[in-house]
């Protein structure tokens, strides 16, 4: 099984309350902690591979045990002291410990918003908990044991008829008429083998192509409308020959 990285994001915001007395000589403020997560880029997104989050208040709180089930996974209280809340959160389809990532955070009054991120490894299946593995395509790419990895969902098109997977051209006049062989592989069986292939396969394939990418290759990854197009003939020789050995893998095809 192999791991890939995330990174969750912890963001605090806190403010005094100017209407509330002092405690103590120490102002009330209200103060909320939410759950975030970065894509690739360093984007935030929401933290939907997370399916809960624990915070562990001080004592004092009433109920300082909070579990919450639904992003960004927001614990909002009002106080005047700071400490430490350990936060345990819980992935998506992993049960018990293998599923837990604990942090320890600091509740402070320094700033009026501050974050602290935290990288965690997720272990990946190509064959295993595709829910996670779909949720996990938001934020980056998924490396499998075979060396490719997943991309995101896609449609298929081949041999020019439509169907819910993705979209494929065997030749840049998208028919097979003198471009039906390029170098040993036969593009006319590989598309036919590609429009067999199921979603968690398929995505390996469009992470395959994606890797390999050149600019003499022909594809267009349509990322609003869920479609990754792509003009076979234009594909290296060697990375044809990939395709069609996982095709093969992983199909009827021969």
């Amino acid at each position: 099984m192999s791991e890939v990285k995330r990174t969750i994001r912890i963001t605090t915001e806190q403010h005094i309350l100017k209407d509330v007395p002092p405690v103590e000589n120490y102002p009330m403020r209200q103060w909320n902690i939410q759950i975030s997560m970065l894509d690739a880029s360093g984007q935030e997104i929401p933290a939907n591979i997370l399916d809960k989050v624990t915070y562990t208040l001080h004592p004092t709180f009433a109920n300082p045990i909070r579990t919450i089930k639904q992003s960004p996974f927001r614990v909002e209280e009002q106080g005047w002291g700071e400490f430490d809340i350990p936060i345990s959160v819980h992935i998506l389809g992993l049960a018990g410990k293998a599923g837990e990532r604990k942090f320890q955070h600091d509740l402070n009054f320094y700033q009026e918003k501050y974050v602290n991120d935290h990288v965690i490894s997720i272990p990946v299946s190509s064959t295993k908990n595709p829910a996670l593995n779909k949720l996990l395509l938001e934020s980056g790419s998924l490396p499998f044991d075979d060396g490719s990895a997943a991309g995101a969902k896609r449609k298929l098109e081949g041999n020019g008829s439509s169907s819910d997977l993705s979209k494929v051209k065997k030749s840049k006049s998208g028919t097979t008429a003198g471009a039906a062989v390029k170098g040993s592989v036969d593009l006319e069986k590989l598309a036919n083998g590609l429009t067999k292939l199921n979603e968690d396969d398929l995505i390996v394939i469009v992470q395959m192509v994606t890797d390999n990418r050149t600019n003499e290759m022909n594809i267009k990854n349509d990322v609003e409308s869920g479609e990754f197009t792509m003009d076979l003939y234009t594909l290296p020789e060697s990375l044809l020959k990939s395709l069609w050995e996982y095709v093969k893998k992983h199909t009827t095809e021969a």
